[in-house]
């Protein structure tokens, strides 16, 4: 007779659905870890995603904004031209009426009856205060005196006339010193004469200035 131990087969058999359901809880667990991981790679890529595509746009905007500018290239490029136009022109008449055309004007003013020389109204309150001979005369009539010769060079005057008598050359002399376009006034020798139709008795006189423009 054959007898048959069958107690430690199904020891075996015990310990292997126990170590089968081990196995299968870490791979499980390894799978639960990955998915984890790939939805973590996942939500990055997507934010990377999402701020490269605020970038791009904020570009494409920019890219719009300069193809406008360049679009309207010409047409800004004209409207520079005519502003640029437009300065030199009117430096053109600035420059005029600071040079030798207002210098012109300033002396015609000089010789009209009821004004006087440009200058800072301050510093000729200052001079009538302590001399009052020192400013010119408001009420002089310039038809008193008149120039007969006007020569500039390299902004040096030489001014010639016939006038009444010494006041009044001493009286445009006076207001030339006193002017913002005259300075270095000087009386150069004169000489009196007659004037042929009426007869009066005129001085000639001859003054040498330097003019700033």
């Amino acid at each position: 007779m054959i007898r048959v131990n069958l107690l430690p087969q199904r020891r075996g058999a015990a310990r292997a659905p126990q170590a089968s359901q081990r196995w299968l809880l870490v791979t499980l667990g390894v799978v639960i870890l990955e998915i984890v991981a790939l939805f973590l790679f996942h939500q990055t890529k997507v934010e990377e995603l999402a701020d490269q595509t605020r970038k791009n746009s904020l570009l494409q905007s920019q890219i719009e904004d300069i193809r406008k500018l360049v679009s309207n290239h010409e047409d800004i490029k004209k409207s520079l031209e005519v502003l640029r136009a437009r300065e030199d022109a009117i430096a053109k008449l600035q420059a005029a009426r600071s040079g030798p055309t207002a210098v012109l004007l300033e002396l015609a003013q000089l010789l009209t009856n009821g004004k006087g020389p440009t200058a800072d109204p301050d510093k000729l309150a200052q001079l009538r205060k302590e001399n009052p001979l020192a400013v010119y005369n408001p009420s002089w009539d310039s038809r008193r005196l008149w120039l007969t010769s006007y020569v500039e060079s390299e902004r040096t005057v030489r001014v010639e006339g016939l006038a009444r008598d010494g006041t009044d050359v001493y009286e445009l002399a006076q207001r030339l010193k006193l002017s913002s376009y005259f300075y270095d006034v000087q009386l150069l020798s004169g000489k009196k004469e007659n004037e042929k139709d009426s007869r009066l008795e005129l001085v000639s006189f001859a003054l040498q200035l330097k003019v700033r423009y």
